[in-house]
């Protein structure tokens, strides 16, 4: 059995938790956050290391692409919330 590496577990752990709370909130907003690490993710992270050879650098965009789509999760809920109140 393959050596598992806690840092890509933690972040798929993370994705998939964050794709569900976009599910509870609305369907399409769980598709999107889906389907946004195979087609952003995947090719951009294929990418720098192909170009740059930087694990590092691949590793600080993906967390922060991730970032960015919790924050996105977050202001679509709390609007999504307060136009509803």
């Amino acid at each position: 059995m393959p050596k598992l590496y806690p840092e890509p577990l933690l972040f798929c752990l993370a994705w998939a938790a964050l794709a569900i709370w976009g599910a509870m909130t609305s369907i399409w907003l769980g598709i999107l956050l889906s389907g946004g690490l195979t087609v952003v993710l995947m090719p951009l992270s294929a990418m720098i290391i192909l170009k740059r050879e930087d694990p590092a650098l691949e590793r600080q965009v993906r967390w922060g692409i991730l970032v960015l789509a919790a924050v996105a999760t977050f202001a679509w809920t709390t609007l999504q919330s307060s136009s509803s109140s």
